[in-house]
């Protein structure tokens, strides 16, 4: 199918297009050579005969995929074998609004099930439809070592309706290089992770990877940073898709405070082209600085991560509808998760509130803490709910499960003298009990009435966030540390 070397596993954003600007402060021929030297392509012949139409708003909607086939060297980084069907062990849709000046980047945890579309395979015959399968599967419809990026689109249109434009795929040992370029990037962690805590099938608990506490993580560290998904947190993969959204979050924006000078940019122009492959629509330097110039006037105040509305099903993860399918409609309609008309049109304004929204839509927690608690069986639901409230500015310094695992009912505990700020949380928690207690802060002990994405905005409707996207907008604009306190 055309494809070449170069392939990974990390959510890059805005990473690429930023890079590109070294082509326009720099401007020299050998530069332009050589980074169009690094770019790799994938066939298109794998996509779907039956693909939805382009949007009418103008937007763009960019695929990013990170694998974990372990060829082009990626193997020395940790984990799979050279001879491995490529799987997709993460992914999203990047969003940009027609206003070019929005963005919104909207993660598919790899467990999630889903419909898997025909796609072409490398004797030429087409695949069956398979339903009911896991995300991940879509990339090994390709059947080799390498994955099929192709497949995976297909599967991202049928699950969204919505037409990819672009497709790029990362690689392990381009990221590492893209963190090592700019210097690391500051992260927390609420307690020491070992090497079982990345590879639970060690029968032993290894060397300490990272101590408890701040550090920057660079190269192989920033890798099993965002590698962990045992040992901090509840131990989810939602859990870890939050805090590597988190930790592009604040590579954006250490790149963004770096400047874009070319002393800074080549380094991370090389960097990026040498960990990307892309569709042919990218297949070049000048395609790339096109559409890196489509991204200048995006702000990173107006990006925002979010993770598809979801619910567990045993062990997997399931769509939550009529939820995703509204944000499937905002995003077709070029409406941001707050409402606003992006599309460009002039006179474009904000749409009215839906009379089913909820009063949740103006809460803000800035200044207020809140500690999280699981008090189910059911995994993953307190760093949910954590990101909702870092979603609406509170501070989440400690997550975990409670003593109790039984809960039927969300519980709210504040403080003395923090009633009106516990008020403000049982906005984002309507069913909860509201109770009064002697110690200082406020705490949430989630029940079995919490419904995962539940927090997160109000009831679905055509102009507002729908009901169970984790988002995790603001987290660029807090510290890190405060942000991934709960791992």
């Amino acid at each position: 199918m055309g494809r070449r070397r170069k392939r990974g596993r990390l959510r890059i954003t805005l990473v690429t297009g930023l890079a590109m600007l070294v082509l326009i402060t720099a401007g020299a021929g050998w530069l332009y050579l050589r980074l169009n030297g690094n770019i790799d392509t994938f066939g298109s012949d794998g996509l779907s005969r039956n693909r939805p139409d382009a949007d009418a708003s103008k937007g763009e909607n960019v695929l990013v995929i990170g694998t974990d086939a372990r060829t082009g060297g990626n193997s020395d980084l940790g984990g799979g074998d050279s001879d491995d069907i490529g799987r997709s062990d993460t992914a999203f849709l990047l969003h940009v609004y027609a206003d070019h000046k929005h963005a919104v980047g909207v993660s598919v945890p790899r467990d999630t099930l889903v419909t898997i579309p025909p796609c072409k395979l490398p004797d030429g015959t087409w695949s069956d439809t398979r339903t009911d399968v896991m995300f991940n599967a879509a990339y090994t419809t390709g059947q080799t070592a390498a994955g099929n990026p192709a497949c995976t689109q297909n599967t991202v249109e049928h699950l969204t309706g919505l037409r990819v434009d672009h497709t790029v795929v990362v690689d392990f040992k381009g990221f590492s290089q893209l963190t090592d370029v700019v210097g690391g990037v500051r992260v927390c962690l609420p307690n020491d992770v070992y090497q079982k805590d990345l590879n639970p099938n060690r029968p032993t608990q290894g060397k300490r990877l990272f101590k408890k506490g701040e550090q920057t993580v660079a190269g192989q560290r920033a890798l099993d940073y965002v590698r962990i998904r045992h040992g901090i947190g509840d131990g989810s993969d939602i859990g870890r898709i939050q805090r590597q959204q988190s930790f592009v979050s604040s590579l954006i924006k250490k790149i963004r405070s770096d400047g874009f000078t070319p002393t800074k940019l080549l380094p991370l122009a090389d960097a990026a082209t040498k960990s990307m492959t892309v569709d042919p629509g990218l297949g070049s330097a000048d395609k790339l600085l096109a559409f890196a110039m489509s991204l200048k006037n995006v702000d990173l105040h107006n990006t925002k991560f979010v993770t598809i509305p979801w619910t567990y099903e045993g062990d997997r993860v399931a769509v939550v509808h009529p939820d995703a399918d509204a944000l499937w409609a905002a995003l077709k309609e070029d409406r941001t998760l707050d409402g606003e008309d992006a599309s460009g049109k002039k006179g474009g304004a904000k749409a009215a509130p839906s009379p089913s929204a909820s009063a949740a839509e103006e809460v803000s927690g800035k200044g207020v803490s809140v500690s999280v608690y699981n008090g189910t069986a059911t995994p993953g639901l307190a760093a949910d709910a954590a990101a909702a409230l870092t979603g609406r500015g509170f501070t989440v310094p400690a997550t975990g499960n409670a003593a109790d695992r039984a809960r039927a009912t969300t519980s709210i505990t504040y403080g003395p003298g923090e009633k009106a700020h516990a008020s403000a949380v049982a906005r984002l928690f309507p069913d909860a009990e509201l109770t009064a207690g002697t110690a200082p802060g406020i705490g949430v002990v989630l029940g079995a009435d919490y419904r995962p994405g539940s927090a997160a905005s109000p009831t679905a409707a055509p102009t507002s966030v729908p009901s169970g996207v984790a988002d995790t907008a603001r987290s660029a604009d807090q510290d890190i540390c405060s942000h991934l306190s709960y791992g």
